[in-house]
């Protein structure tokens, strides 16, 4: 059974990202499934840090990006999700290529939410785990 109580189309997830920080490290969503979303991100000069490795920073944009849109597609269009809480573990040095990012909830509640976004190289060898905590919003009327 599907968590996802909007219609979700990669078309539709891609969009939301004109003119956004995902725009720029060129995030780009290329999968869903009943209970998870995926983005791949380049490893490149503008997501290194100066050692010439993947910046744990853009890994934590990826991760958080994820995990953000996939709870704002979990919920009714009476409310919203922002982030509360995020962690990353950076388990493996990249150089070049591309990571992909999946999202996996763990926890959808009426309140909070907690997702699991674990990023792979093209090997899909684990490069970073990271855990992000959602607060469910409701929205005012009007808005």
């Amino acid at each position: 059974m599907s968590i996802w109580k909007k219609n979700i189309s990669l078309e539709a997830l891609n969009r939301t990202s004109k003119n956004t920080l995902m725009e720029h490290l060129q995030i780009e969503y290329t999968d869903f499934s009943d209970n998870t979303l995926s983005a791949t991100m380049p490893v490149c000069s503008f997501t290194h840090q100066p050692l010439g490795m993947l910046h744990g920073g853009a890994s934590v944009v990826l991760a958080e990006t994820l995990g953000s849109l996939a709870a704002n597609f979990c919920v009714d269009d009476d409310h919203y999700c922002v982030g509360l809480d995020i962690n990353a573990n950076h388990i493996r040095a990249m150089r070049s290529g591309y990571v992909i990012g999946t999202a996996k909830p763990m926890h959808l509640g009426v309140s909070t939410q907690v997702w699991q976004i674990d990023i792979a190289d093209e090997k899909q060898r684990l490069v970073c785990t990271s855990r992000l905590t959602i607060a469910v919003k409701k929205r005012k009327k009007g808005k």
